[in-house]
């Protein structure tokens, strides 16, 4: 008897032991699964480039777009300059992540490539205002935001690395400016990404179209349209609707800008996004925030030509706040270009940010560092 009950007994603790043991790995494995997919973003540092800035005879400012090139390990970085101070161009940048801090020798100036155009020529003064720009893997994508005022039609074109018009993607006309509809002046395609397969090309307003809703405001956001190009065919797609955060401020009756806007955009995956809103008033400063995005369960709205009186019947992407950038520990500038760079050291991503410095001497070209597991 008292043997059965010994046998009873170690056939308990064995069994206790063995839950134990599968506990255990199943907490090890758990925590790992939600070690590996909560988004991890760290601020590893700046450099900062006073206005004035010059390199080969062009002044360096107006950075508002950059991208990568993983082959050769170094960024071409877009300037707005609208052919002002020097002919349209963008800028070539090495950017050493392997030194063990961030400091002024981290981000350096390589080169300078003017745009031109399709008869070979640079850019005249004031017909185009260059803002978004992504690497395809031979060539550049760069879009302009066009000028309401000058009636000046936004556009998307590829670049060869030298600077050579290669080709124009078709706008769809309902972004064309026209009497009552079409993009907002400077608040039009002001980001361009490629997705990992190399199967689309995402963009977006950075506010609505006239047609669509009105501009942000302290109280509500702007419906602006991401545009979705398949790039084997050439064409656009589809578009879905994004809805950006009010403008920061504590007052509504402070004269000045006020403005919050979708400046840029990261293809995370054929769905999925990163996005950057830029906010700015007099009280607040510069307020930039970096979301997720699914674009997995929203409405393609590419046949509705207009959303005013609509907005309420249209499932929107679904964006969830990754970073404020209010929390960290520096002053963010005019933030308005982001790119993935290199795995790092310790397996991580990096990811660049850069500030287009509006050419004033009260602000400075930013280029901040940091690390994450996206």
């Amino acid at each position: 008897m008292n043997k059965k009950k010994n046998q009873i007994f170690i056939s308990l603790i064995f069994t206790f032991v063995t839950c134990l043991v599968i506990l255990g790995i199943t907490a090890i494995v758990i925590k790992s699964m939600t070690q590996a997919t909560i988004p991890q973003i760290t601020f590893l540092g700046e450099v900062n480039f006073p206005t004035g800035l010059t390199f080969k005879n062009t002044e360096v400012g107006g950075l508002s777009g950059i991208t990568y090139n993983p082959d050769q390990q170094i960024y071409y970085a877009i300037s707005d300059d609208r052919s002002s101070k020097a002919p349209a161009r963008f800028y070539t940048l090495k950017i050493d992540l392997e030194a063990d801090k961030i400091s002024e020798e981290t981000v350096t100036f390589i080169d300078v490539t003017t745009l031109l155009n399709e008869t070979g020529k640079s850019f005249p003064p004031l017909t185009l205002d260059p803002e978004g720009i992504t690497f395809t893997g031979t060539n550049l994508l760069i879009s302009s935001e066009g000028d309401r005022e000058r009636q000046i039609q936004p556009f998307i074109r590829k670049f060869s690395l030298a600077g050579k018009q290669l080709r124009n993607l078709p706008i769809p006309e309902k972004f064309l400016i026209q009497a009552d509809s079409g993009i907002r002046n400077n608040m039009a395609l002001e980001n361009l990404t490629i997705t990992p397969s190399q199967k689309y090309l995402f963009t977006a307003t950075e506010n609505a179209l006239v047609q669509d809703g009105a501009a942000a405001n302290i109280s509500t956001g702007s419906p602006c349209r991401i545009l979705k190009y398949d790039l084997i065919k050439g064409q656009p797609e589809k578009e879905f609707l994004y809805i950006t955060e009010p403008i920061t401020s504590t007052s509504n009756s402070l004269g000045g800008l006020k403005t919050n806007g979708l400046v840029e955009l990261i293809a995370l995956d054929d769905t999925h996004l990163l996005s950057l809103e830029r906010s700015f008033s007099l009280d607040t400063g510069n307020v930039i925030k970096l979301f997720q995005v699914d674009l997995s369960e929203a409405d393609n709205i590419q046949q509705i030509n207009s959303l005013n009186s609509k907005l309420t019947n249209i499932s929107p992407v679904q964006k969830e706040l990754l970073l404020d950038f209010s929390n960290l520990e520096l002053i963010s500038d005019n933030i308005e270009g982001m790119t993935f760079g290199p795995i790092l050291a310790d397996g991580r991503r990096s990811l660049i940010l850069v500030s287009d410095n509006n050419f004033n001497h009260l602000q400075v070209t930013q280029v901040l560092i940091f690390s994450t597991n996206l």
